[in-house]
């Protein structure tokens, strides 16, 4: 069976927020993990750069692993530091934004489809 998991090591003690590094003026993503019901990703934005409002159909949970980021849901804005998580709920109108350089991992699950 092939596994869902892609671009880490495997059996290896890791660091998640040095598996994915800052790029000046820019938003980098790793997926390590996409498919119907989840979606994994690591993100390492540059200070000032964000992704702008959208929804999503699945619930989001944001772990910061590095620096502050801000993250806006419905129109209030949160802002996170390293060790905090919070949910963005499906449906609602979300972004993320560098406070500082900032490094997050985003865990999305999907409804499953009846």
């Amino acid at each position: 069976m092939a596994s869902i998991l892609k671009n880490i090591e495997f059996a290896q003690v890791l660091s998640l927020k040095d598996s994915v590094e800052y790029a000046a003026g820019q938003v980098v993503s790793k997926t390590l993990v996409q498919n119907n019901g989840v979606g994994i990703t690591l993100f390492a934005f540059a200070k000032g750069e964000g992704i702008s409002t959208h929804e999503s159909k699945g619930d989001a949970l944001v772990y910061a692993l590095d620096g502050t980021g801000k993250i806006t849901i419905d129109g209030k804005d949160y802002i996170l530091k390293e060790g905090q998580t919070i949910v963005m709920p499906a449906g609602h109108p979300h972004a993320v934004y560098g406070e500082e350089d900032f490094k997050m991992l985003l865990v999305v699950s999907f409804p499953e489809k009846a």
